[in-house]
């Protein structure tokens, strides 16, 4: 297939036909949803390292049971880091799930892969660097030292297991980047470049630098390590910051016309991509939330719809203070009055904040919320400050009937990204 379509400017439907999800609520998206819209919290005291001297000693990790080795031999697995583990693993769940494995060459090679991370591979570079303090060149820094850290190595080994041809590449653009990234594939499906993609975002920094370093910059809760699930609580007058988390989260998308040709089960549509940037200060968003309403803004007009369509918004809500407000005033903003009729929650109060990975991971619980016609919640949400007056979901889920939903995504560095998703139709 040509790019004529770009050529012509015919845009084609974009549809997900496949999800891989690794998240603190389970590693499959039948326990994850379940798990969420049951109100219950994926966060818990860190057990695999010390944290005896860090200030926050909580966190989203996977859950115990979750094992890799049905996925990847343990010897590879010692070649890469986690972030890229997970990646692979939730691309080949998604894979399978679209049934893509009989692809021919010429499938496979219009087969895009672009898989983001905001920081990579953290964890290992932390080891890496004792070891080399105590072991010294020749035996503490390992030949796979590089290649597993690289933030593209993720969406690269993707492509490699798959045998996969089509465009390859890594967005980093902090908590934005599984958001971007599947906005990026959505337009290049729609505008003919390729026809097929795997796209989202895979993290795993739960490591002491990395909890030393958000804890620093006094960005997560240090309040709550008694009481882990109570944490993350997006709006909350008593929030103290965010609870980092860990996983991936991929899609498989592809056109509309293939999905119904390959009579594939269709999981949601991909319909309006938005992104922006606050240019305004390196961690804390622009008060006024202009750069976020920008991306909301551009992400409808890219949908063809208008701002009384939405009925349901996955924000970004991370639990911060700073954050949350400026995300209320962004969705007001460009709402307006039909801003009290539609349902928000931030489904990071019960997975915490799984940076590069919150994107994706939370576009699969928009398309689910959808497909289901269940608005997720948005626990530990008691008391909620001044001028949140719109409707949170606080703390139990709730039926509506729902057609399109946004997911929020917005990152330090002022980048933001807004996804548009619609509840698959037959017209």
């Amino acid at each position: 297939m040509s790019n004529s379509y770009s050529e012509k400017n015919i845009r084609r439907r974009v549809v997900i036909t496949g999800r891989g999800l690794l998240c603190p609520l389970g590693c499959s998206v039948s326990t994850a949803w379940a798990r969420l819209v049951a109100g219950e919290s994926g966060v818990r005291f860190i057990d695999t390292f010390d944290v005896s001297d860090l200030p926050s000693k909580i966190a989203g990790l996977l859950p115990n049971d979750f094992s890799p080795d049905a996925y990847i031999e343990p010897k590879e697995q010692r070649k890469i880091d986690k972030f890229i583990t997970y990646a692979i693993i939730a691309s080949q769940n998604a894979f399978a799930e679209a049934g893509w494995n009989d692809f021919c060459l010429n499938e496979k090679e219009r087969t895009s892969v672009i898989i983001g991370s905001g920081i990579g591979g953290l964890p290992r570079l932390y080891e890496t660097s004792v070891s080399l303090a105590n072991n010294g060149v020749r035996k503490g820094v390992s030949p796979f030292f590089i290649p597993s850290v690289i933030g593209n190595m993720a969406s690269g080994l993707v492509a490699i297991r798959f045998g996969l041809n089509g465009c390859n590449y890594s967005i980093t653009s902090a908590c934005s980047s599984g958001a971007h990234s599947i906005g990026e594939a959505f337009h290049q499906i729609r505008d003919g470049y390729c026809d097929f993609a795997l796209a989202g975002g895979s993290e795993s920094v739960v490591c002491r630098l990395g909890i030393a370093g958000f804890t620093a910059a006094r960005a997560l809760s240090t309040s709550f390590n008694d009481t882990p699930t109570l944490a993350s609580r997006p709006w909350d007058k008593d929030r103290d910051g965010f609870v980092m988390g860990e996983g991936a989260g991929i899609l498989a998308l592809e056109t509309l016309e293939s999905a119904k040709t390959r009579g594939a089960t269709i999981y949601g549509e991909v319909i309006g991509y938005g992104a922006s940037c606050d240019a305004y200060h390196i961690t804390s968003p622009k008060p006024n939330a202009s750069g976020a309403s920008l991306s909301i803004t551009r992400a409808l007009k890219d949908a063809g719809i208008v701002p009384s369509d939405v009925d349901y918004i996955n924000a970004h809500g991370t639990s911060t203070k700073q954050g949350d407000l400026a995300e209320i005033n962004a969705i007001k903003s460009v709402f307006g009055m039909h801003a009290y009729k539609i349902s928000v929650s931030s489904t990071k109060s019960a997975t915490g904040h799984l940076l590069g990975a919150a994107g994706a991971v939370e576009s699969i619980f928009t398309a689910e919320a959808l497909r289901n016609n269940i608005i997720p919640p948005t626990i530990n949400l008691n008391n909620p400050d001044d001028c949140c007056d719109i409707d949170l979901t606080p703390n139990v889920s709730k039926r509506r009937n729902t057609n399109i939903g946004l997911s929020c995504s917005f990152g330090f560095g002022g980048t933001n990204a807004t996804l548009v998703f619609r509840r698959i139709r037959d017209d």
